[in-house]
């Protein structure tokens, strides 16, 4: 065998216990006992020892010293493996392994301060947390910025500087697009009883319609909706409140894209670096596409009004128009998976720029809810009334995803840039989807984005597929044009 030959065997095998290590994280999310969190932390300790073992393993960087790339593929094969190897082989081992250990238990700590509202429970242990991952940006920075190197766990190529320029755009104009909303009148709410069974139905429903394959795939309930796994095992989650269907829709939508995303990579690329998304920013565009830009489009909610009218019987709402403007409302809130498409990347700003400033050592944690309010009103206008709206809402911190918060509006972006390439490439895209059919906008979307898998890096992924460098310009554009129309700006 080749050195290439022997480095992807090498690589499947790692690829494999990988995927076993999510098949646990997504065990501890759903079904996991509640007593069996500290077997799980030493499980996944264990498991991360073994991975990161293998990833730093000496034969790797042989193979890398002598493999010769037959095509194109293959030098993306060899790209991600260095780079992977590059990574791990900076962080010591048994850093590697306490991080794992500490952030599986620190996820149970933080589900109960949550639930009692106590802050300074969950504080030592995200102190913990913050030091080792402090510990690890610097291993992986080698005297360059501690937060860029955590980035580019997430989003190869992103750096703050970037995002803050990015961001920076975006921030004062959709503020100045939510005051002129809450200065007009409210939309119509939908309101009423909703049973999780029938809840439960539609959205595997929705899932279909979507594309998502359930003979790869499951749905099941999780207090925060996530998607796990690639290639044939692809899982997601969803929940339900009696009073808010949409929460239950949307993040089923939401996850579908995450998942549609895995489950469309080419089969050949099944357990190899290039079998799975080539970024967080990347995944969530597909997301947000199809949660938003798809799901909440008047074309497509005129849809969904006649399949909640078929399983809820009438409505609170009487008009598929109605319908539209309700499933888009702009409210106040605390939660960011619950937030409006006016407000979403407000709340990820926020997150992006305290995160920044634990990693950089300008904010300390014991000072972080503090921290976290005073921003909150002044970016929300009103005041956080409790941790769990507030500090404790995000599991993200806990379990050690700096660097993540930031993908999100970087998703938000793509998504901006692929809807308007898409709306060009199916130029009668609303008229299938009144008809509930999402065939030809989530064909384009695998045929440009999905298949490739990590073949490409991220922003390249975006340009070929659109035509143009991601830029915030048509995001900006689809909110200001929507919203405005919505509410008669």
């Amino acid at each position: 065998m080749s050195s290439f030959d022997n480095l992807m065997a090498f690589q499947r095998e790692t690829e494999a216990l990988s995927q076993v290590a999510g098949r646990l994280g997504w065990d501890q999310e759903t079904v996991m006992p509640r007593g069996a969190s500290e077997q799980r932390a030493e499980e996944m300790a264990a498991i991360d020892g073994v991975l990161h073992a293998r990833r730093t393993d000496p034969k790797v960087a042989d193979w890398l010293e002598t493999a010769d790339a037959p095509d194109d593929a293959a030098a993306a094969q060899i790209r991600e493996i260095r780079r992977s190897f590059e990574r791990y082989t900076k962080v010591p081992p048994d850093l590697s392994a306490e991080i794992a250990r500490v952030t599986s238990r620190a996820q149970g700590i933080w589900a109960a301060a949550r639930a009692e509202e106590d802050v300074p429970a969950f504080l030592p242990t995200l102190n913990t947390v913050v030091d080792l991952k402090r510990q690890e940006g610097e291993a992986l920075a080698n005297g360059s910025a501690i937060y860029d190197a955590m980035l580019d766990d997430y989003e190869p190529g992103a750096t703050a500087a970037m995002l803050e320029q990015m961001f920076g755009a975006l921030r004062p104009r959709l503020v100045d697009l939510r005051d002129r909303i809450f200065d007009a009148a409210p939309g119509p709410e939908l309101t009423g009883e909703f049973a999780e069974d029938d809840q439960l139905a539609l959205s595997t429903r929705l899932a279909e319609v979507f594309g998502y394959d359930f003979r790869r795939g499951r749905i099941d309930k999780a207090v925060h909706p996530f998607s796990s796994g690639s290639g044939d095992d692809v899982r997601i989650t969803t929940r339900t409140n009696p009073v808010d269907p949409f929460n239950c829709f949307y993040s089923t939508i939401h996850e579908v894209g995450h998942a549609a995303y895995e489950q469309g990579i080419d089969p050949v690329y099944a357990l190899t670096p290039l079998g799975r998304g080539a970024s967080m920013g990347v995944h969530e565009s597909q997301s947000r596409i199809y949660e938003n830009q798809l799901g909440r489009s008047r074309a497509f909610t005129g849809w969904l009004y006649g399949q909640m009218t078929d399983c809820f019987g009438d409505l609170s709402i009487e008009s598929p128009e109605a319908f539209y403007a309700a499933s888009n409302r702009v409210h106040r809130g605390y939660i960011r998976t619950e937030a409006d498409e006016v407000q979403y990347n407000l709340h990820v700003l926020l997150r992006f720029d305290l995160e920044h400033s634990l990693m950089t050592g300008d904010l300390r944690v014991d000072d972080l809810e503090a921290a976290w309010n005073d921003r909150f009103k002044a970016d929300f206008g009103f005041a956080v009334d409790k941790p769990s709206n507030g500090v404790l809402q995000d599991v993200h911190w806990s379990v050690g995803l700096f660097g993540y918060f930031p993908t999100y509006t970087l998703g938000n972006v793509y998504a901006g840039c692929l809807h308007r390439a898409l709306r060009q490439a199916v130029p009668d895209l609303d008229t299938q989807m009144a008809q509930g059919d999402l065939g030809a906008a989530t064909g384009w979307l695998r045929e440009t984005v999905q298949q490739h898998g990590a073949l490409l890096l991220p922003r390249d992924i975006i340009t070929r597929a659109t035509g143009s460098a991601p830029s915030e310009a048509p995001l900006l554009k689809y909110l200001e044009d929507k919203f405005q129309m919505l509410y008669g700006l």
